[in-house]
């Protein structure tokens, strides 16, 4: 299976200029391996508001409008990823200070950056980016972290996942799988905390449902069952994170505790 990577102008003027020209509001995708360190950002803050990413200041998510001004909308909202599926974006090496920031246009607090976070990324390696935890509408901050994907090489005979623990409010989880059709359980996780990853296991291929559980204890605090299973296809790799407040009860409520997938590749 081919990667994708999401090139951004700062890595390629040549083919940024050929990108402006033809639609200025397409993102370039390319097919072979690019130079650099490759990252997914997540805006799981709940509550925060719209954001772009930047590396310094370097927008480095999202795509331009036909005027070059930014959309209001057109940013990460709460619960998205960027790039969404089977990508990630591509920036040099280097030390950067990773902001997440409101569009220009924004009717409220333009330009803010609500989260700030410096950090190196390496050249060949992938990274996500989280926004975190509860966004404080006073000071106008929310937290954030950054993860190393340590992605395993593509095996055609399963699939591979990992657990990111992104609730702030909540205590370190074990991650379990059960597989709807043999009914077997699988461990993936133990005792992850809050701002913390599991590593990548392999699984075999098939549909599953999701339970995050307190160390030692059997019941099912966040669940993805029912209609809400997830299949993990062989050759694909896969990251299940938790976002919400732990406190919210309500199955509905955008702020509840939740499994998200995202496909790394």
């Amino acid at each position: 299976m081919k990667n994708k990577y999401i090139l951004f102008p700062a890595l390629a003027l040549i083919l940024s200029i050929f990108l402006y020209s033809c639609d200025k509001t397409a993102v370039q995708i390319i097919d072979v391996p690019v130079s650099g360190a490759q990252l997914k950002y997540f805006n799981f803050g709940v509550n925060a508001p719209v954001v772009n990413f930047y590396a310094n200041d370097t927008k480095v998510s999202a795509a331009l409008s036909a005027t070059g001004a930014e959309s209001s909308t057109a940013g990460t909202a709460y619960g998205a990823v960027f790039p969404a599926i089977n990508s990630y974006s591509v920036i040099p090496a280097g030390t950067y200070n990773f902001k997440g920031q409101r569009p220009s246009t924004a009717t409220a607090d333009p330009l803010l950056a609500i989260s700030t976070l410096n950090t190196a990324v390496q050249d060949g390696k992938n990274y996500s980016l989280y926004l975190s935890g509860i966004y404080n509408t006073t000071a106008k901050t929310v937290e954030s972290f950054i993860v190393e994907d340590v992605l395993p090489p593509v095996d055609t005979s399963g699939g591979y996942v990992r657990f990111v623990h992104a609730i702030s409010n909540a205590n370190p989880f074990d991650f379990v799988i059960k597989n709807t059709t043999t009914g077997v359980e699988t461990v993936i996780a133990t005792n992850i905390a809050y701002k913390s990853a599991s590593n990548f296991v392999k699984v075999p291929f098939g549909i599953y449902e999701l339970y995050c559980r307190y160390p030692n204890n059997p019941a099912n605090i966040i669940s993805r069952n029912g209609t809400s299973t997830v299949s993990v296809i062989k050759s694909n790799t896969y990251t299940f994170s938790i976002r919400g407040d732990i406190t919210v009860v309500s199955t509905t409520a955008a702020n509840r505790p939740f499994i998200d997938n995202t496909p790394n590749r």
